[in-house]
């Protein structure tokens, strides 16, 4: 990937895009094409076609999503799977058609079933039902997969999906009815240590086991598949049992009970916790099968309690100033 090249980062301005774009100009790429949802909107097919024809990128990171927890996930299905769908479409059909070299969709491992061999891998896609709490934003993404290989087989394109596990990081989204499990509970956590408040309330019982990756790992990833020679990007994207499509994660886990905690310790929060048994765990576990990845060189580089800490540093800086 020349350092001149066009590159166009859909979804820039969230958690993740914006993680890469750091992470791209860190390393010195600056035709950087980037636009907000005002000025140019996912959905629209002709919006997106005329952006394509009229800026022709060399490389796509698609990071554009609607996004959210459990609740959020759970009571708006509608918009995660229309928004999703049109988004990832148009941009990946677009992409074929203005000759992307490569493209790169990023997704999420609930796209796999909800009780799948643990640590789960690419070639679980598909094998038993996913978690219905999620399973409207988990079909588009799969959509997105299956996208991106049927473009491959067909039109001969170099498009990958890459599935992290949980993230968290700079930028995340701290509003408790859509946010994910880590920034609900730091913004929990500094609130009842604001307030004062005796105790803190964690949704279920606190036994499932999620695997956590800060975005800036993330970020390092994509670069890293992107910059591929040819033969080991080639290789990911003809897998026999799941082509164009590679887990990211750190392979490393831990209960929400035990993760609720180290967020009481970071916050400095001395109340009591509280798990809500009648409120619903999601999947039992989740843990994602990396070694593909690992295999081609890469590791996460940011353990869990030192990103904890960047993650509150940056809530405590942008949210609660």
């Amino acid at each position: 990937m020349r350092s001149d090249a066009k590159i166009f980062v859909a979804g820039h301005r969230g958690m993740v895009g914006s993680a890469i774009v750091r992470k791209l100009e860190q390393a010195g790429y600056s035709n950087l094409l980037l636009k907000s949802s005002a000025e140019l909107d996912l959905r629209n097919q002709s919006a997106v076609a005329a952006f394509f024809e009229q800026h022709k990128p060399d490389y796509v990171f698609l990071a554009a999503a609607r996004v959210g927890g459990i609740i959020a996930n759970s009571t708006r299905k509608a918009e995660f799977i229309y928004d999703n769908l049109m988004i990832q479409t148009n941009v990946i059909h677009e992409a074929w058609k203005s000759g992307v070299q490569r493209l790169l969709f990023l997704g999420s491992t609930c796209i796999y079933p909800k009780f799948a061999p643990q640590p789960i891998r690419e070639a679980d896609l598909l094998t038993s039902p996913l978690e219905p709490s999620n399973d409207a934003y988990a079909v588009a993404k799969i959509a997105g997969i299956v996208q991106c290989r049927s473009y491959n087989q067909q039109y001969g394109t170099r498009f990958l999906a890459a599935m992290p596990n949980n993230l968290y990081g700079p930028g995340d989204n701290y509003d408790l009815t859509g946010s994910h499990v880590l920034p609900a509970l730091l913004r929990k956590f500094h609130e009842a240590k604001q307030s004062g408040s005796p105790n803190v309330t964690v949704w279920g019982t606190g036994t499932p086991l999620r695997e956590f990756m800060h975005v800036d790992d993330l970020a390092d990833a994509s670069l890293f598949l992107m910059l591929l020679d040819d033969e080991r990007y080639g290789s990911i994207l003809t897998y026999s049992d799941a082509p164009a499509l590679i887990n990211v994660g750190s392979g490393q886990e831990i209960s929400i009970a035990d993760l609720a905690r180290m967020v009481q310790q970071v916050v400095g929060f001395e109340g009591e916790l509280v798990f809500d048994t009648d409120k619903p765990d999601g999947t039992p576990r989740k843990l994602a099968n990396s070694s593909r990845l690992h295999a081609l060189g890469w590791k996460h580089r940011i353990e869990l309690e030192e990103g904890v800490r960047d993650a509150y540093r940056w809530f405590v800086g942008h949210v609660f100033p």
